[in-house]
């Protein structure tokens, strides 16, 4: 059962997803596995994720496993309609479509979750909100759910907090495998991939403000300055402030920061980054993106409360003409502009091969262990697992410790 577009475009999704299958070794080398051992034989697993090929083929991995997958999109902006109408052709449960009012948004999860799921896969947490607050139907049938990012992180940890989580969440976005490569070198280069196939404008000799210095923010910084920009960064936290000025960067308040971008990007995970009187010290021509999961960093009714008119001068950018004269250009509705962009595509192919490799792994563990309610991180042998057939993948051998040496770092007795 599937809810998409248009299964006209079936064929050209599956000919995308075919080719990310190919530079995805890692979760094709679990698929193999899970095709014979059958994991998630008779269970059920729902996701909310962004559509794309990488996406559904982390589905047909599942699928594989034994599982019936229902799959939703994350994100209003986010959907790739060939990959969804793909996905359905593969034999998933599909709903979802890009542009979804925001009704159409809660509709499509709901869709998801009348298919009464054992497991979540979950990106931001919206699914499991719905959950708890909407669905308890569904509720006591969960076995347990995976989330993907560190804003969701933020939320269930908040939830588990005040005693609302009703069971056991894996913060997949713990995962090193996840978070140093999937935050760092994804978000940096799909990030910078969307903007200049949106803009198509030159990054060297900008200014580059990057609000946030999380594992995100660095890949963002670092894929700017490494383009030729001219990097600022924005922080709260004094030791990734320092650590941003350490790395070569300028640091300094928001407020001080928009007087010099010509590109900004937020990317905290937080509300309001960009509002107020900010809009009002930007210089004329500045570009807005945001690379955080939710549209709540730029403050939108506040740039449009400054603005005389709004246009959309281009795809997926929209002309501010702020009542001074000054024009402001937002891009992707300020949603996240790697995937909400009418070019972006995500990030690379490669890298959410280790991301989904550690999703997978982690249903699994679900699947085969009785978790206490809480929000912990994926087991380190998933991380391990995940790097060293990534490394296999590669062509890339390292060093193991002798016994002896494994004996000496276990010896306190031993000194100079």
């Amino acid at each position: 059962m599937s809810d998409v577009k248009d299964m006209a475009l079936a064929d050209e999704g599956v000919r995308k997803i075919k080719w990310v299958q190919k530079h995805m070794p890692v979760l094709e080398h679990i698929k193999k596995i899970f095709r014979e051992e059958k994991p998630f034989e008779g269970i059920t697993i729902g996701s909310c994720l962004h559509l794309e090929p990488k996406t559904i083929n982390l589905g047909l991995t599942l699928q594989e496993g034994g599982a019936e997958v229902a799959m939703t999109g994350c994100n209003p902006l986010s959907t790739q309609d060939d990959a969804t109408a793909g996905g359905a052709a593969l034999g998933l449960n599909m709903y979802g479509w890009r542009e979804q009012t925001d009704e159409e948004y809660y509709q499509t999860i709901n869709s998801v979750l009348d298919h009464k799921p054992d497991v979540i896969i979950d990106d931001g947490a919206d699914m499991i909100m719905v959950l708890h607050n909407e669905r308890k139907d569904v509720l006591g049938k969960i076995k347990g759910a995976c989330e993907e990012t560190t804003t969701g992180v933020h939320r269930l940890e908040a939830m588990f907090n005040d005693g609302a989580l009703k069971f056991p969440v894996i913060a997949v976005n713990d995962a090193y495998t996840k978070y140093l490569f999937d935050n760092r070198y994804g978000t940096g280069q799909s990030t910078f991939d969307a903007i200049m196939g949106t803009t198509n404008m030159l990054i060297a000799g900008k200014t580059v403000v990057v609000c946030g210095y999380g594992w995100c923010g660095r890949g963002v910084a670092t894929r700017a300055a490494g383009l030729g920009g001219n990097v600022i960064v924005t922080e709260v936290n004094p030791i990734r402030a320092l650590e941003a000025r350490m790395d070569g960067y300028r640091v300094m308040p928001i407020r001080e920061a928009v007087k010099h971008g010509d590109l900004i990007i937020t990317v905290t995970g937080n509300i309001n980054i960009i509002s107020g009187d900010d809009f009002k010290y930007m210089k004329d021509g500045c570009m807005l993106a945001n690379s955080g999961h939710f549209n709540v960093e730029i403050n939108r009714q506040d740039l449009e409360a400054q603005s005389d008119s709004v246009e959309e001068v281009r795809e997926s950018i929209e002309m501010f003409n702020m009542k001074d004269g000054r024009k402001i250009y937002l891009l992707a509705d300020g949603r996240l502009v790697n995937l909400a962009a009418e070019r972006g595509q995500g990030h690379p192919a490669e890298i959410m091969d280790m991301s989904f490799a550690v999703q997978a792994l982690s249903a699994k563990y679900i699947v085969e262990n009785d978790l206490p309610v809480g929000v912990e991180k994926a087991p380190d042998s998933i991380d391990d697992t995940v790097s060293r057939l990534k490394l296999k993948a590669l062509g890339i051998e390292i060093d193991s410790l002798s016994d002896f040496q494994c004996e000496y770092l276990s010896n306190w007795q031993e000194g100079t």
